[in-house]
């Protein structure tokens, strides 16, 4: 039976990136943890990036002296950037890719190649009793991998699923990366569109066996994120950009009980 309740993480980045375009101190994302923690959010969530592009240190350490709700703290693996999550102990840990050129995350960690690096991050955070999560591809090896590493989360990227979705029906994709997928015709686009859910459904059943917990993020929005409300082996979503977006036209409450609201099963 499908709980009722599904976790969400607001994601408050994007609050950041408003500020940073002027580089002053308006609006300052602190103000949003008020506003979201009325609204049913469950969860802060907030990436600080090698380059700083939008959260900076500052603001990690004011988000948890100041939360009511749990934070969690999207990282790399950079040995830097982990000495700093340790000495800030957020909630949560969530290791991520990172690629400077990158607008935004654009797929899970390299959990095989990079296990070495990865479980040391971990053994780390573990050490400073903070919760680990990865952010992984939605496949097995994935999943195994993050099991061996003892990780206690998976976040499961959505991102393909999202952008196969926004091109099925809007004929428009979430990433400029998928461009080039536009001339597929609509029962190929189906096909991608079930292939990329059934994964994400298949990935989080395996994590779920493992004994992870399962998270999922990255592209999801109040169009497409039903389907994903409905695997009932998922029990937090992170949702961030479509949420502050929104939010530019209804106010920040709203955008975050609209979205609250599609996370009832």
């Amino acid at each position: 039976m499908l709980e009722d309740n599904l976790k969400l993480g607001v994601n408050i980045d994007h609050i950041a990136v408003l500020r940073e375009a002027r580089k002053i101190n308006d609006p300052d994302p602190l103000m949003a943890l008020g506003i979201c923690a009325l609204n049913g959010a469950n969860q802060i969530t907030i990436h600080l990036r090698e380059d700083r592009r939008h959260i900076h240190d500052e603001d990690v350490r004011r988000i948890l002296e100041t939360s009511s709700l749990p934070v969690n703290l999207e990282c790399s693996i950079n040995p830097e950037i982990i000495d700093i999550v340790c000495r800030l102990r957020p909630h949560r840990a969530t290791l991520v890719p990172e690629k400077r050129e990158e607008v935004t995350t654009e797929g899970g960690l390299d959990v095989k190649g990079q296990y070495e690096s990865i479980l040391n991050a971990i053994n780390k955070l573990l050490e400073n009793e903070i919760e680990v999560s990865l952010f992984i591809d939605p496949t097995h090896e994935a999943v195994e991998y993050s099991s061996k590493l003892g990780a206690q989360w998976i976040e499961l990227h959505t991102g393909t699923y999202a952008n196969v979705y926004a091109m099925r029906h809007s004929a428009l994709p979430h990433s400029h990366h998928a461009i080039k997928s536009l001339r597929l015709s609509r029962k190929e686009l189906d096909s991608r569109l079930n292939r990329s859910y059934e994964e994400i459904v298949d990935t989080a059943n395996k994590a779920r066996m493992l004994g992870l917990k399962v998270a999922a993020g990255h592209g999801l929005n109040y169009q497409n994120v039903k389907p994903i409300v409905e695997i009932d082996t998922i029990e937090e979503l992170n949702i961030g950009q479509s949420i502050i977006a929104r939010a530019v036209f209804t106010g920040l409450a709203t955008a975050v009980s609209d979205m609250k609201a599609l996370c009832q099963r």
